[in-house]
């Protein structure tokens, strides 16, 4: 172990504290692991005027010192003198961001109760006078009764101050140091407050005004309603702005499987080309305007800032059902695909929380339902306003999505108290800035989920179509035999053993030759009823415009509800199965989540069908 001085950096995350730690050690430094654990260790060597060489190390970023995280914990240890292989600081600087004073400072006055020497970096001064906040460094350093060096870590400045400083601290034989008592957290809060106000000489109104939005948005009653009504309109967009473009894609889809009937005689490249790929992949690629709605307002709400404070106001509500406040945002990003919401719970540090946010991720209502969606509500609910602006379609997908975010806090609820229990942490998160977001990056972004959602139907609808063709086209039904060829084919024989699980809960034929390929796409329900119509009616032109219609009068509308309600609650994609195993390192938890997740749907579907049958819907 060096015999010279060791300073360490240590603050928030996102505090710049990396920048200064490089600004200070330019070249000289290497990156390791920490004796027994993976977390890097960043060290270095710092020379200072008259003291000479010291060592310096970048703890890993942290809030708090009670850890909850790994990365956490190695700070703790560090800064206590209890990390193998380890001294304790001789000295600390302590990074802070001055655009979020308030916060930062909560985490100095805990660290200030130690009594390690300590010099406080009011980092990214620039940015915050930029955004219309300027800072007296010499009144935070009187209200926090700490040093305190202005610093741009990324331009160096301030840097020379802070070896000066460093090298004076350590050079005293005997340094005067004031010893502070711990704080309780909500001490350390209004402390932090107080001091940070102390230290703002010019505030803009830009800045008051972003206070008095939060205020608003992240109440807990008025901020939860106003997300509602956010997410309601969303919804409803998704039906009402998309019903022009689905219908030129629809003919679009429609034209061309009438040139390719034109342009070939009768066969079985023919079959396969309208009644197999026009027809099936026509039906899913006929939703990309809503697909691309959807996305839209995502991307708005996460470039304006908004997203940040949906997550805050929802924070409260997990930890109360036993999730992580960390799980959040994997569970947002399940909206869009489970499979990067799964890899991304890897940011939560408790196994159970992790464990719990995964297996209720597929529940979080995917991009790859909508579709499904869409076709049966617009085969069975009215196009028809309930209120102003309030269209029925829209307010039932609400419901929808609605439906899958209660059942994955009920099922959290449950496993939290039964395979999982413990305890929970919540989310400490830095709020961005309110902004206008940039069209380019909107266009970007959205192209590049169309094109994704294009690629899929291209691959994995189109392949699982035609073996789904295959299977339904072969053997061919005698001619004049007035048999059906969907029920005389290699793949109904299939359906019909599933029909007798699926028929007590109000499913018929059809749904059960389209459940099996949804396991390898959700949306490759849509093309597997599509595909199975046009095989069995050959003289109408099946193709996605006339999908929806052709269910409104094979389906009763009990059994309409019951596939919509079994859809939000059945197993995602094989994909997701596969993740699952990937970040659980076992077929445990996926053969579980698939178990838990089919007997959810099983029971939901059933009730939702025999209770519309009570009511005459059947």
């Amino acid at each position: 172990m060096s015999a010279r001085p060791l300073v360490a950096l240590i603050g928030n995350p996102n505090a710049g504290k990396t920048s200064l730690f490089n600004a200070l050690t330019g070249a000289r430094q290497k990156v390791g692991n920490y004796p027994g654990v993976t977390v890097e260790r960043h060290a270095g060597h710092l020379h200072l005027p008259h003291l000479g060489e010291v060592d310096l190390v970048d703890l890993p970023g942290s809030y708090s010192l009670t850890p909850a995280s790994p990365d956490e914990e190695v700070a703790r240890n560090v800064l206590l003198g209890t990390q193998a292989g380890e001294k304790r600081p001789d000295a600390l600087i302590i990074v802070v961001d001055a655009g979020n004073l308030a916060q930062h400072l909560r985490f100095v006055f805990e660290l200030r109760a130690l009594g390690i020497p300590t010099i406080v970096a009011l980092n990214m001064v620039d940015m915050a006078e930029r955004d219309g906040l300027t800072l007296d460094a010499a009144a935070l350093a009187k209200a926090i009764d700490l040093p305190v060096i202005a610093t741009v870590a990324v331009r160096r400045r301030g840097v020379e101050d802070i070896k000066e400083k460093l090298d004076a601290l350590l050079a005293a034989d005997a340094p005067a140091w004031a010893s502070f008592a711990e704080m309780p957290l909500d001490e350390r809060t209004l402390a932090a407050r107080r001091a940070a106000k102390a230290a703002v000489v010019h505030e803009s109104v830009t800045r008051d005004v972003t206070r008095r939005i939060d205020a608003v948005l992240l109440h807990p009653i008025a901020g939860f309603l106003i997300l509602l009504t956010i997410l309601f309109v969303m919804f409803q967009s998704v039906f009402s702005l998309a019903e022009a473009p689905i219908g030129w894609i629809e003919a679009g889809i429609a034209a061309l499987g009438d040139g390719v009937k034109a342009a070939l005689a009768p066969s079985i490249l023919r079959d396969l080309l309208t009644d197999g790929v026009i027809a099936g992949v026509g039906a899913v690629v006929a939703f990309l305007p809503q697909i691309v709605i959807l996305f839209f307002f995502i991307l708005l709400l996460e470039a304006t800032g908004y997203m940040a404070r949906a997550a805050f106001l929802m924070d409260g509500l997990m930890a109360r059902l036993g999730l992580s406040g960390r799980g959040f945002i994997p569970l947002l990003s399940s909206f869009a695909c489970a499979v990067p919401g799964i890899m991304a719970t890897r940011a939560i540090a408790d196994p159970k929380d992790r464990l719990v946010t995964i297996l209720i991720a597929p529940l979080m209502t995917c991009s790859a339902r909508l579709p499904v969606y869409a076709v049966i509500i617009s085969a069975f609910i009215p196009a028809r306003q309930v209120a102003p602006a309030i269209g029925l379609q829209g307010l039932v997908l609400f419901g929808l999505y609605l439906m899958g975010i209660m059942g994955a806090m009920g099922a959290a609820f449950c496993l939290r108290r039964t395979v999982a229990r413990g305890g929970t942490s919540h989310l400490l998160m830095e709020m961005p800035r309110y902004q206008w977001p940039r069209t380019r990056d909107i266009a970007i972004a959205l192209l590049q989920r169309a094109w994704i959602f294009l690629r899929r139907a291209g691959t994995i609808i189109f392949s699982t179509t035609v073996i789904l063709w295959v299977l339904l086209s072969f053997p061919r039904v005698d001619a004049g035999s007035g048999q059906s060829q969907i029920e005389h084919s290699v793949g109904g024989r299939i359906a019909t053993g599933i029909e007798y699980v699926v028929r007590p809960i109000g499913f018929n034929h059809d749904i059960a030759i389209a459940l099996l390929p949804a396991m390898a796409a959700r949306e490759v329900a849509v093309s597997a009823l599509a595909t199975a119509y046009a095989i069995d009616t050959p003289d109408e032109a099946q193709m996605s415009g006339q999908l929806a219609s052709h269910l409104g009068t094979r389906w009763s509308l009990a059994t309409a509800l019951a596939f919509l309600v079994w859809f939000v609650f059945a197993p995602q994609c094989i994909s997701t199965i596969a993740i699952t195993r990937r970040e659980t390192n076992s077929w445990k938890w996926p053969a579980f989540m698939v178990g838990y997740l089919f007997a959810l749907a099983y029971v939901a579907a059933g009730a939702t069908y025999w209770t519309a049958v009570a009511f005459g819907l059947g």
